[in-house]
């Protein structure tokens, strides 16, 4: 007993140096453990007269895997410890049981540091004595099932003790059939799991940095879609220019023909490209062409040209520009209303002309 006693406290005392430092917790331990065992029958057979002097101790070692922090599997070998009896026949025996064993165990906690265990599994047995009395030879191994509970307490995230209960069947001596043995055992565990539980990293806070407004439009760049908003108009939530449509009347000039002719100038097209984009811009808008012509000829036939002037602004506008047609009228006014009376040269050139007078609302921003 006192070799059996010392084996355990070597291979405790041992265990807390045998985890490699700082690493996260493993799912390998091991351990040991001390008990006393009853077999059955001892001294409760019929052959068995007087009980001897019983050395119960026992006490085993073991390794095992955890699948994760409820199940795993062991490894170990244990020693049941012996018996003495005395039969009617006045012969003294003894007899042990030892042997490998393999089994899995679940974990249940129960707090942050009590847990229940429970397992299931066989120990590859030897049963065996001493014939140290002239008595009966036991000798035989074969394979015990065996289940067991236990309670156990976490001192510290590695180092755990158990208080174990175990039953073991059929511990018998079929080669010479003359021993029938069940086993009860009650002891203590102490298992140390390798690795450390490190504490989750400070992280420290994040102090977020102020948002910017970089036009000054009372929306910050990070929700701005459009940046470069002057600071004197009003926007909406994505930091856009608010716009009204805004009433108006005005007048574009500047399309000119030549002496007789329907046809635009080619100088007339910058002006006919900035009339369009205007349009555009300003969809609630419509305009009326209103064609002119010089004094020169004949005044029916004057206004006759003066519409042909003013259509063809019309359609340039429609099938050059895509300007819906629904917003545009064509009038001629022939010679009526001439910008400088007379028929000098330049009295010409300039009443030979189209005006597109505009009117309805166009868009303009709202300012603060």
């Amino acid at each position: 007993m006192m070799k059996n006693t010392l084996k355990v406290v070597l291979l405790t005392s041992m265990l807390p140096f045998a985890a490699s430092a700082e690493q996260e917790l493993t799912p390998w331990y091991v351990g040991g453990g001390l008990g006393v065992n009853n077999y059955e029958p001892n001294c409760d057979q019929k052959t068995m007269k007087v009980c001897g002097e019983d050395d119960p101790y026992a006490w085993d070692v073991f390794g095992g895997y955890l699948f994760n922090d409820y199940f795993g599997v062991e490894l170990g070998y244990r020693d049941l410890g012996r018996a003495e009896w005395t039969d009617y026949s006045n012969k003294r025996n003894d007899v042990g049981a030892r042997g490998m064993t393999l089994g899995l165990a679940a974990f249940l906690p129960i707090s942050e540091k009590w847990s229940f265990s429970a397992e299931a599994g066989a120990m590859n047995y030897l049963i065996s004595n001493k014939k140290n009395y002239n008595t009966e030879y036991y000798s035989d191994s074969g394979i015990a099932p065996y289940v067991g509970v236990g309670f156990g307490y976490n001192f510290t995230q590695n180092l755990k003790l158990q208080a174990k209960y175990r039953r073991y069947e059929n511990l018998d001596d079929d080669k010479y059939n003359t021993l029938d043995m069940e086993s009860n055992y009650w002891g203590l565990e102490l298992s140390y799991r390798f690795g450390v539980d490190k504490p989750a990293p400070v992280v420290a806070p994040v102090v977020a940095a102020a948002p910017i407004d970089s036009d000054n439009d009372g929306v910050t760049d990070d929700l701005d879609k459009c940046p470069d908003t002057p600071s004197t108009h009003k926007v909406d939530a994505q930091g856009c220019t608010i716009y009204e449509d805004a009433p108006i009347s005005s007048r574009l000039e500047g399309l000119l023909f030549d002496n007789d002719s329907a046809v635009l100038r080619p100088e007339s097209k910058p002006r006919m490209d900035k009339a369009a984009k205007y349009l555009k811009d300003n969809p609630h808008t419509s305009v009326v062409i209103e064609g002119h012509a010089s004094h020169v000829g004949n005044a029916d036939y004057n206004m006759q040209l003066s519409e042909k002037r003013a259509q063809a602004v019309v359609d340039a506008l429609v099938n050059d520009y895509g300007i819906d047609a629904t917003r545009l009228k064509a009038v001629g006014f022939g010679e009526d209303r001439p910008i400088i009376e007379g028929t000098s040269a330049e009295a010409n050139k300039q009443n030979r002309r189209i005006e597109a007078v505009v009117s309805g609302a166009e868009k303009r921003p709202v300012l603060k």
